[in-house]
């Protein structure tokens, strides 16, 4: 593809893993399309694609001249852990801001992002930038590619905190910010310098393992590298929604009560070793284990898809016997229930 020229003062790379899903890849390259950008100059966007077939590549070959745009096929046995450390190792600006293939960018994102770092980069190396939440069944009603006019006017926020502020990096983790510790890689803009620099830390034998979230490493290998590249970082929490997360519709939905109860504990250890205090650790377990027990039901429920092989009872269960919402999981569970069928009698 067409090689642009990259010599922008914020140095933005967006990267972008794709594994088989071309349609949502070309919504989320027709929504960077619709921005209103000032320069090519500033960015550039890194394409890595995994995928089976060469369907994505086509959809990227769309794009190539309205585009600043890199791409790159892989393997298709190439993990997706080592996809996102690929599509970082294309980038070449000073900051990433890694996307998902089905993520959508508000019109005004780029400039904002880039406005960001030109304004604050010099203390900041983590930029945290608010998302809006929407149901993918939303965007597959209108015609494809979508086109980012046709917005609802109200969508729900992933962080309610309505304020912009810089903070240290570790802060970011509080729930009422980040309610699953920086697992939503599309919300993190980061120093690259700082990445490359602490990439290795992720294990070799779980970043090279193809079963779906079998390992901590291969379901969140951004995060670990966060934890190890930002601990001591100056961050900024950006308030403004600049891009759309879509949800509703997963290749790995039979795998979320894994992620949610398992998975998402795991993040709070990692960041425990590299500085989160005592006190923060034990209070974000709590929290995080309010849906353990309708999770681990779910998992037992449907073994043979959930994961369940992948629990270990002394590494996720056994630890958190202490912690009071592993036994009002239970009650929260049925609360939830009544609360929705309530709802349901009401409408």
């Amino acid at each position: 593809l067409k090689l642009w020229l990259f010599a922008g003062l914020a140095g933005l790379s967006i990267c972008i893993p794709t594994h088989n899903r071309p349609e949502s890849l070309r919504n989320c390259l027709s929504s960077i399309q619709q921005n209103n950008i000032t320069s090519y100059l500033d960015y550039e966007i890194c394409v890595s694609d995994n995928s089976d077939n060469n369907l994505s590549g086509l959809i990227v070959s769309e794009f190539k001249n309205s585009l600043p745009l890199l791409y790159k096929k892989r393997c298709s046995k190439t993990t997706r852990a080592n996809n996102y450390l690929y599509a970082v190792e294309m980038a070449r600006g000073n900051f990433v801001w890694m996307i998902g293939d089905d993520d959508l960018l508000m019109t005004n994102a780029i400039n904002e992002v880039i406005n960001l770092i030109n304004q604050f980069a010099k203390n900041i190396d983590f930029f945290y930038v608010n998302s809006y939440l929407l149901d993918t069944n939303y965007i597959k009603s209108y015609k494809q590619p979508f086109d980012m006019k046709n917005l609802p006017d109200k969508m729900n926020i992933f962080s309610k905190k309505n304020i912009s502020f810089e903070t240290d990096f570790l802060n970011l983790l509080d729930p009422e910010i980040s309610f699953d510790y920086l697992g939503g890689m599309y919300l993190s803009i980061f120093r690259r310098e700082y990445w490359n620099k602490h990439k290795n830390c992720l294990n070799k034998i779980a970043k090279n393992d193809c079963h779906t979230f079998s390992h901590y490493d291969n379901t969140f290998p951004h995060v670990k590298i966060f934890a190890n590249a930002f601990s001591k970082s100056k961050a900024y929490f950006y308030h403004k929604p600049l891009s759309i997360a879509l949800s509703g519709q997963r290749e790995w939905s039979d795998l979320y009560p894994l992620v949610r109860s398992i998975r998402l504990l795991e993040s709070i250890t990692v960041f425990r070793e590299n500085g989160l205090t005592l006190y923060k650790y034990m209070r974000y377990k709590n929290f995080s284990l309010k849906y353990f027990a309708q999770d681990i039901f779910k998992m037992i429920l449907n073994k043979k898809n959930s994961g369940f092989a992948y629990v270990s009872f002394f590494k996720h269960i056994f630890p958190n016997l202490i912690y009071p919402n592993i036994y009002l999981s239970f009650f929260f569970g049925i609360a939830r229930k009544l609360r929705i069928q309530i709802k349901f009698n009401n409408e």
